[in-house]
């Protein structure tokens, strides 16, 4: 990696941090800002995480065919500055048509800033340098996200709405600053599409929809998305509260084990992930989740004691943390390894809408079942979760020996004295 591309490296990753920072600093107090401190209730607070989903879901197939045309950085500014809009306008906002507005636009910028920031990575990282920025990146977002949520909930007072208002405020400002730092980002030249013979976006997705390891690939996504962080703030802690009978404050414990399990062991499983097949790590990601979900059944229909209990469920959660760490260098920069030249932001809005997906699925059917049907919940999950490994293994059937494993490539170039033979992706020559 040349120095250039060090130095806009290290802003992209405070720009991860400091995006991270920001959903975590609001996004967990918004059901009680909207229901109680605004008095809007319950409906309209569900509305405004609907809002989330939705806006998300019209806005990345855009984003995508922005990235690629116009270049990341452009349209990461213009979804932190609607962010910013957006924040500040919930902190201002008492009817629900405002609340709805200024949710919208949130939900639209924080929804473009992923692909816009993985593209970002992208482009200026190498093959062999690519899983260990995406690490980094995963690393941040969860600091990020648990400093946000720790220093958020000691500002707020739901008996003063003028301390949700600084939130708010705050959240604008810090995407603001972000603007500004992210401004002075010298992304390397990529190719765009715009440079070559015009496509229309239907072209595009055409395109990609032909990928077959890409089709496999955003299957295997929906799934790994569905069964984990679709469940953790609903059906999980749903089934935590009512089979498992933990207290809040256990629950909290869990989130926080997971977090603390994925900062401890990012970097502690990096260098053993690099060196084998992305294909054989998610495999083996699907059967630490299946355990996980064995130990969250042992936890709420088994007959030990409370301790025992409560200890079983914190521990599911901190197996996931494990698994989540052992995905971070691997799915995204397949994603990445997996685009034609001068794709790589339509492939990665492509994925993030996949997993919008299964975030707006996974508690509308998680939820329920976890709060009531508690065996066939377990049953459920535990089966999808072997799932994930059968269509790991499959699709390490699609993938190039490279793609499955990056440091052949490096590994053929030393032994040829720099020639590197075997088949290399477009974005490795890029």
């Amino acid at each position: 990696m040349t120095r250039g591309k060090g130095a806009a490296m290290r802003r992209i990753h405070v720009g991860n941090a400091l995006s991270a920072f920001g959903l975590g600093f609001t996004v967990p107090y918004l059901y009680v800002y909207v229901a109680q401190v605004r008095g809007l209730g319950a409906m309209t607070a569900g509305l405004v995480l609907a809002v989330f989903a939705v806006a998300a879901l019209i806005v990345l197939p855009l984003a995508g065919r922005a990235i690629v045309r116009r270049g990341p950085l452009p349209v990461l500014l213009a979804a932190l500055v609607t962010a910013a809009v957006g924040a500040l306008g919930l902190g201002l906002a008492g009817t629900a048509t405002a609340v709805l507005t200024a949710s919208a636009a949130l939900g639209a910028g924080q929804a473009v800033m992923q692909p816009a920031l993985a593209t970002m990575i992208v482009d200026c990282s190498t093959t062999e340098t690519r899983s260990r920025a995406f690490a980094m990146q995963f690393f941040l977002q969860n600091l990020g996200l648990g400093i946000g949520g720790l220093i958020g909930g000691h500002l707020v007072d739901t008996t003063r709405v003028s301390s949700f208002t600084l939130l708010f405020s705050i959240e604008a400002a810090m995407f603001l600053l972000l603007v500004a730092v992210m401004a002075t980002v010298r992304v390397p030249s990529a190719p765009r599409v715009g440079e070559a013979p015009r496509q229309s976006a239907r072209g595009g997705w055409r395109q990609l929809l032909g990928n077959r390891a890409m089709v496999q690939l955003s299957v295997l996504g929906f799934v790994l998305f569905f069964a984990c962080y679709g469940q953790f703030e609903s059906g999980l802690s749903a089934y935590g509260v009512e089979a498992v009978g933990i207290s809040t404050s256990a629950l909290g414990t869990a989130l926080a084990a997971n977090t603390a399990m994925i900062v401890v062991a990012q970097f502690a499983v990096l260098r053993f992930v690099e060196r084998q097949k992305r294909s054989r790590m998610i495999a083996v990601v699907g059967l630490i989740w299946a355990v996980a979900w064995v130990v969250a059944g042992y936890a709420g229909l088994g007959h030990g004691s409370q301790e025992m209990a409560t200890a079983a469920f914190v521990s599911t959660y901190a197996l996931f943390g494990l698994g989540e760490a052992m995905l971070s260098p691997t799915v995204a920069p397949l994603v990445a390894d997996l685009a034609p030249r001068g794709m790589a932001g339509q492939y990665n809005s492509a994925f993030a809408l996949v997993k919008q997906l299964a975030l707006a699925v996974g508690p509308a059917v998680g939820g329920p079942m976890g709060a009531s049907l508690h065996a066939p919940y377990i049953v459920t999950f535990l089966l999808f979760s072997l799932g994930i490994t059968w269509l790991a293994l499959r699709l390490g059937r699609e993938l190039t020996a490279v793609q499955d494993q990056p440091l052949l490539a490096r590994n053929r170039v030393v032994a040829k004295g720099g020639a590197a033979v075997g088949p290399v992706t477009a974005e490795a020559q890029a």
